[in-house]
């Protein structure tokens, strides 16, 4: 099965060992990995503050980008998302709507594809230690997959895995949110930090870069002991 990965800019710019993890455990779980140069941002940070005019032209090379992929895969809930959206966005255009529309279908989060595409739900890895999962906004909520993190995670021979309080309120990321509602996001990242440690748990997990970002870097700051990892290099660990 021949599969193309969707980076997403935060693995490309920033935890680019997450992107690595992705690729490895695609291959070993038998597919073929191709990544075009080509690809730039999804387009969600602009879109989403109203520069929609602008983004389409971004929206519009990803749609050529990934042209003649069979698969289109990204470990990322919230990117994934943002493909499935160009239908909407290009609603009504007789050229790109059904161009957009071929994309989002063929598009899957990385957990998603392994668990419905490949019908996998045990990855052979082995991770020794306690966790927690935060399920992340706009691939529980928009995207809809809930339960494929949760069937690996349960197959990672040595993980213990404790349900996160609270899991399904915001980390305060929400991309730009972050930015122009400063002091509200930090009040809702200190009160994601304050459920993840009455887990115990030594690692906090999740399926999103930007949010493990976000809660990673809070918790550095307030100086927690609480390791953050992308579910993709725990499925890769052996």
């Amino acid at each position: 099965m021949k599969v193309t990965l969707f980076a997403t800019c935060i693995v490309d710019m920033f935890k680019s060992n997450v992107g690595k993890a992705t690729v490895e455990l695609l291959e070993r779980l038998g597919c073929e990995v191709e990544f075009p140069e080509s690809q730039v941002c999804c387009g969600q940070p602009s879109y989403n503050s109203g520069y929609v005019k602008e983004t389409k032209e971004a929206m519009k090379r990803m749609i050529e980008t990934f042209s003649d992929a069979e698969y289109v895969v990204s470990p990322s809930g919230s990117c994934a998302f943002m493909f499935h959206e160009y239908p909407h966005i290009f609603a009504g255009d007789p050229v790109w709507e059904p161009k957009a529309k071929k994309l989002a279908e063929k598009t899957y989060e990385l957990t998603q594809f392994i668990v419905e595409v490949l019908k996998i739900e045990d990855v052979g890895a082995r991770f020794e230690g306690t966790a927690t999962y935060h399920t992340s906004c706009h691939m529980t909520r928009l995207l809809g997959v809930k339960e494929p993190p949760m069937i690996l995670l349960k197959n990672v021979k040595g993980l213990e895995v404790t349900e996160l309080p609270g899991k399904e309120q915001c980390c305060g990321f929400g991309g730009t949110f972050s930015v122009k509602m400063g002091q509200i996001s930090e009040q809702m990242v200190d009160e994601k930090v304050c459920h993840v440690e009455e887990t115990g748990a030594d690692y906090l997990i999740g399926a999103d870069a930007a949010c493990l970002m976000n809660i990673g870097g809070r918790m550095e700051r307030l100086g927690k002991p609480v390791k953050v990892m992308h579910i993709a290099e725990v499925l890769n660990s052996r």
